[in-house]
């Protein structure tokens, strides 16, 4: 067993895209540990299928490097918003981090963020100026930003003197400065070893671990994850899992497994050490944030504070025309015990049911967040209706105050006007703003509604250069009414299969979001309306044959090709009484009350009840 002293443990953290998950795989192939033959896929450490895909980490992971007599264990951290949870939970497994920060782009928004919680939580940095091998790179301006951040953030002089370290771990290289040799990533791994200190844990005394992280195991079930910090643990062993709330009572668990997680490979290690990284089997139920513990008796240590939930989306059981045709789970019990689950592996997620049979309200981050879970869902062959993203607003001596966000944008100054609008509409308040090498990097302050939507239209305004980032920062008084879009829908009114002929009289009115052949149904969106109001169209009526009227004149119709919605871009973009009806084959938008003689009348109600408070 290896004693504490020859432990290391650090977090990796950086802002999206600023390649920490391609550091991962490069200290993976330095420390030695793979065979020469060994066939690894870029990017290991991207476990789900949607972290490929959209080149994000989603899920916090850890791994371990035997590096010569040394245990490097190393978690793999998100760098987007939605998923800071993720972050603040790891910071109790670790004892260092290293900062990757890209070297033309500097310290971003999340950069920020997740270097607080390690400073608050007292931890020594390493940083990392990546991808020095890119034209253009600023390596002394960066140096001096990320100085900038630890002093704004009020860094100790131990934390202000963190080592740099310069290189390109997608090359395969790293130096000691700038400009001075190109050495291997062993060096790297050097430096881990030099200024990360040693777990402060005690091999002596009864077991004690404070569990960080939940997986799963197909054998087993439920694996705790976290850092022992006292004794050791094995299989067989008899450990109490302490109550969440004071006052409750440990249950007793037997240790089914012990496991280790060395490069991408899970073993079931003989036993788990004083400062190292491990996971145990043999519970039922466990949350993170709980104490494992060898006593009955023993304390419970202090897990750290999440950041609360912004935004709420309601999560309903498909209740369409077309419903139990794609998914196989399609039941509200099914549902909410997915639902359930998630949020015991997701600290920063919260379920609650509603007034409602079948309709649950789900608390997270940000819309993102919520859409990846949705996206997961869809994939196990769930069929859900999800709402659009609702701010969740707090009373304050007396006043409605909602979430407030800084806002962080770099576009290039042609495209500056047209932004700066869009900031206004959404009532954002620019607080900072600066111009460099035709591009302005702006600083705004804005109501967290303002936020859905906005990366699309900042894409579309800035024909995708502009790059934005944005963090929590306060409740503030409500911001008043913000109109976010201005467009209205084209709703179906029968039910049955899109024809081409009615398509090519409707496509003259607004964009289309189905074409010929699409099952569509009463109260279904099926395009957008360029004015505000919704227009009710028939998109089955078929050609009248006549012995004047050849059944071939439709040969000549040409169909504009519709607006394929991603999740996200369908979530962001419904009406408060609109939703997205997400199963394992499509996305599709509807109406809340699909027929339409009722939405008419809960309209004139709506209207009259305004004007009567008016």
């Amino acid at each position: 067993m290896t004693p504490p002293s020859k432990i290391r443990n650090i977090a990796i953290i950086a802002h999206v895209d600023h390649g920490k998950t391609t550091l991962v795989d490069s200290l993976l192939r330095a420390s030695g540990n793979f065979r020469e033959n060994q066939a690894i896929a870029e990017r290991a450490m991207d476990s789900m299928d949607l972290e490929k895909e959209k080149g994000i980490t989603i899920k916090a992971k850890n791994t371990s490097v035997h590096w010569g007599e040394n245990i490097i264990n190393i978690v793999d951290t998100p760098g987007h918003a939605d998923f800071g949870g993720e972050v603040e939970r790891v910071m109790k497994m670790v004892d260092g981090v290293m900062l990757v920060v890209d070297a033309y782009e500097g310290p971003q928004a999340q950069t920020r963020f997740v270097l607080k919680k390690a400073m608050q939580q007292g931890i020594k940095p390493i940083v990392f100026i990546n991808k020095m091998d890119r034209p253009h790179i600023k390596p002394d301006e960066v140096h001096d930003k990320v100085l900038e951040l630890l002093m704004e953030l009020e860094a100790t002089e131990e934390q202000f003197n963190a080592p740099f370290v310069y290189g390109s771990a997608r090359a395969l290289w790293v130096s000691d400065t700038a400009e001075s040799e190109k050495k291997d990533m062993t060096f790297l791994l050097e430096k881990i070893v030099e200024h990360i200190p040693a777990p402060k844990a005690e091999l002596e005394g009864s077991f004690e671990m404070l569990v960080s992280n939940i997986d799963w195991d197909n054998f087993v079930g439920r694996v705790a994850i976290g850092k022992v910090t006292r004794g050791t643990v094995k299989m067989g062993d008899k450990v109490f899992l302490q109550g969440k709330q004071p006052g409750d009572k440990p249950t007793p668990i037997k240790v089914t497994k012990v496991f280790q997680y060395t490069t991408l490979t899970t073993s079931d290690s003989v036993e788990g050490g004083a400062g190292d990284i491990v996971g145990i089997s043999g519970f039922e139920d466990v949350d993170i944030g709980q104490t494992v513990t060898g006593a009955a008796d023993a304390p419970v240590l202090p897990f750290v504070a999440i950041d609360p939930p912004t935004i709420v989306m309601q999560f309903a059981v498909n209740d369409g025309p077309l419903a139990g045709r794609e998914g196989e789970h399609v039941t509200s019990r099914k549902i909410k015990d997915r639902l359930e689950r998630e949020q015991k592996m997701n600290v920063t997620l919260s379920v609650n049911d509603t007034d409602t049979a079948g309709i649950f309200d789900v608390s997270a981050r940000g819309a993102m967040q919520i859409a990846v879970l949705v996206e997961q869902m869809r994939r196990e062959g769930f069929e859900v209706l999800v709402s659009r993203p609702m701010v969740i607003t707090k009373r304050i001596d007396d006043v409605i105050c909602e979430p407030f966000e800084t806002l962080y944008i770099d576009v290039p100054d042609d495209y500056l006007g047209g932004v700066m609008k869009t900031i206004s509409e959404r009532k954002g308040r620019i607080e900072d703003m600066n111009a460099h090498n035709g591009r302005t990097t702006l600083q705004a302050y804005i109501p967290t509604r303002g936020l859905i939507g906005f990366e699309f239209e900042l894409m579309n305004l800035t024909s995708g250069h502009g790059i934005h980032s944005h963090l929590f920062r306060e409740y503030a008084p409500h911001a008043g009414h913000m109109q976010t879009r201005s467009t209205g829908t084209l709703v179906s009114t029968e039910a049955g299969e899109a024809t081409s002929y009615a398509l090519d009289t409707i496509q003259e009115r607004g964009k289309l979001f189905v074409t010929a052949g699409d099952l569509v149904y009463d109260g279904m969106i099926i395009g957008e309306n360029p004015r505000t109001d919704d227009l009710p169209v028939n998109p089955c009526r078929s050609k009248q044959l006549t012995n004047f009227r050849a059944a071939g004149g439709d040969k000549g119709i040409q169909l504009t090709p519709p607006v394929k919605f991603g999740l996200e871009r369908a979530i962001e973009y419904i009406a408060p009484d609109e939703l997205v009806e997400a199963t394992p084959k499509n996305i599709r938008l509807r109406k809340r009350t699909l027929d339409s003689a009722q939405r008419q009348r809960e309209r004139k109600r709506t209207e009259a009840e305004i004007a009567s408070a008016g």
